[in-house]
């Protein structure tokens, strides 16, 4: 379906879906504007597809601020499309699961190394590789090598990154390196299913599948030397690893539970929206806070199971390499998460007003002198981590002043252009592992099956993604890295 609505040029990076627009059955309501961030070379993707009549739809948000916003990576999602950034009043408007999506704080972690290319050659990329995927699992309902018991699990919804610490998964430092410093402290227990409890007691500590990945990664370029100083990025050839991850089957049930009774609310509340997939409730309503205090458990779940992911891969350098993870210097930079809802002060119309901002598949991109950015970091803004797939290379940026317009968002991919049944009809995953060895990256997959899905054809160029949040100035480019091995969940 292509798009057929009014789409208005801005400027060379912003394009607007003007409020005046009904809808192609005209039954539409909008509250605002709708602003696409892309420019020439992205809009005949971003009109392919039904992703700009979801972005429409946000805007039918009750209590929706500002306008409703898509990132360059915008492609179609449940509810909100991936990419999808809104902000609703802290008193009058709602909370919506479609606007966070079912793998609540799925995110990146970035870990760098005082290694250089000339540590490694082509022998101990492949069994790091390989002893990573050893240690962490990975797959279509991976089982993680520990399986929490009740209290155990209690404790990582309630403490987040900082139970793995506690237990000797980590560093003390570690989680001063976290968005919200692994935790959200809202986080309610009872607002969590049994069956969610059970599908997350055996999966903290794996990767799971899709497009989740844990890549051996080389910096390519420096943008910015002095900010990536500060980010602890000196030097071309600088090895770092990247993971991306969420909270597994914990938070799709989690989502999937509240999901069920958000729908009921719709109705109680009398809210009209023009989707279903757009369930919601006001956020002060009964139904709106548990929600909310369930996806923080599941925030939390998501954040310490990327803090067990790099103890593991800390456990695979030491044994390939022989050194300590502390002489390899092998601190965490930063971690974001792009798919939650938050409560968050923002200026708008020149007045500061507390908001819930809905980001799905969007990452927060805060500017210098936040508080909420580790105080290392605070005078150049906060890092901003945009994967790639396994094919091409990923970003470090930082956030800026400017991104206040997006309420502190920015992108967080490439974006698929490809559903994964059109890829796999596309490639076999024995031919993409092997085209990416001829370029010098090594892919251990969980499966040609995924290699095949996760084909780095099946995305947009990330070059022209990071561009346009670049010179729409509201992340700006610091390190480019490109990959040198991959672990493909």
């Amino acid at each position: 379906m292509k798009w057929n609505g009014p789409l208005n040029k801005i400027d060379d990076y912003r394009y607007e879906i003007p409020s005046s627009y009904k809808g192609e059955k005209n039954n539409l309501r909008m509250r605002t504007s709708a602003v696409i961030y892309a420019d020439e070379k992205m809009i005949p993707s971003v009109l392919a597809g039904n992703a700009l009549e979801q972005t429409a739809n946000m805007t039918m948000l009750p209590g929706i601020v500002g306008k409703a916003m898509a990132m360059p990576d915008i492609h179609w999602g449940y509810g909100f499309p991936i990419g999808g950034v809104a902000a609703t009043d802290a008193e009058n408007g709602v909370i919506s699961p479609g606007g966070v999506g079912f793998d609540i704080n799925c995110g990146v972690r970035l870990v760098r190394t005082n290694l250089k290319l000339d540590d490694l050659d082509e022998w101990k990329i492949k069994n790091l590789v390989d002893e990573i995927f050893k240690n962490v699992p990975s797959g279509l309902g991976s089982k993680a090598k520990i399986r929490l018991n009740t209290r155990e699990l209690d404790d990582v919804l309630k403490l987040g990154a900082r139970w793995g610490v506690e237990h000797g998964y980590g560093w003390g430092e570690d989680v001063e390196f976290l968005e919200e410093n692994g935790c959200l402290g809202y986080a309610d227990l009872s607002m969590v299913s049994g069956r969610a409890k059970q599908r997350g007691a055996s999966q903290l500590g794996s990767l799971g599948a899709g497009n989740h990945f844990i890549e051996l990664q080389k910096v390519e370029e420096i943008f910015e030397p002095e900010i990536a100083k500060v980010f602890g990025i000196t030097n071309k050839g600088q090895i770092v690893v990247m993971i991306h991850t969420g909270s597994r089957g914990f938070g799709h049930q989690v989502c999937t539970d509240h999901l069920r009774v958000l729908e009921q609310a719709v109705r109680k509340y009398n809210i009209w929206l023009p989707d279903r997939q757009l369930a919601c409730a006001p956020v002060n309503s009964p139904e709106g806070q548990n929600y909310f205090k369930a996806m923080a458990c599941a925030a939390n779940f998501a954040w310490c199971n990327r803090q067990m992911i790099v103890h593991w891969v800390r456990e695979s350098f030491e044994k390939i390499l022989g050194s300590s993870a502390e002489d390899l210097e092998m601190k965490i930079v930063y971690d974001v998460c792009h798919n939650i809802a938050k409560l968050e002060e923002h200026e708008t119309d020149g007045k500061k007003r507390k908001v819930y901002v809905h980001r799905k598949g969007a990452t927060r991109s805060f500017g210098p002198g936040k508080k909420e950015i580790p105080l290392k970091y605070r005078n150049v803004g906060q890092p901003v981590l945009i994967p790639g797939d396994m094919g091409t290379e990923s970003y470090l940026l930082h956030g800026t002043k400017k991104a206040e317009e997006t309420f502190g968002s920015t992108c967080h991919g490439a974006g698929r252009v490809l559903s994964r049944h059109q890829a796999l009809r596309q490639w076999r995953g024995e031919d993409i592992v092997r085209q990416l060895k001829s370029r010098g990256i090594y892919v251990h997959p969980a499966s040609f099956k995924v290699a095949a899905e996760e084909a780095p054809g099946s995305y947009k160029n990330i070059r022209n993604v990071v561009d346009i949040t670049h010179g729409a100035g509201i992340s700006r480019k610091v390190v480019k890295f490109i990959p040198l091995g991959v672990v493909k969940g």
